[in-house]
């Protein structure tokens, strides 16, 4: 069975959204401080890995296995991920991280609006 196009957009959107947190996550400063060893800087990397991988595969089970609670996941994943956002600049400024992250988040609102308008509409098992 042929994928509609809607269901494509939606699956290229999210997985370039997550291959920029990737980037971001990649090339983050792990430099130890006073406030974060070592060891807490490497659990929070991990644990930033291990979410990404876990989004990747609830697309896949959107998008290839027709799961709709997986859409309302990822949607409940980007209103926390707009609220973080909001505090960080709000607190640092646009700086090159947050900027990165807002792309980020258009990407998946853009993805997740293809996934509940036009062709997509019926995909979805409940």
């Amino acid at each position: 069975m042929t994928l509609p196009r809607n269901v494509v957009w939606f699956e290229v959107l999210l997985y370039l959204s997550l291959t920029l947190d990737a980037v971001s996550v990649a090339f983050q400063d792990r430099t130890p401080k006073a406030d974060m060893t070592e060891q807490m800087v490497m659990v929070a990397t991990l644990m930033a890995a291990g979410l990404i991988l876990l989004l990747v595969y609830f697309v896949r089970l959107a998008a290839r296995d027709r799961k709709n609670w997986p859409r309302w996941v990822l949607a409940a994943a980007l209103v926390l991920s707009v609220i973080s956002l909001v505090q960080v600049i709000g607190a640092n400024g646009l700086q090159l991280d947050s900027a990165i992250e807002v792309v980020s988040c258009a990407l998946t609102t853009a993805g997740l609006y293809f996934s509940f308008t036009g062709d997509a509409v019926g995909w979805f098992n409940a």
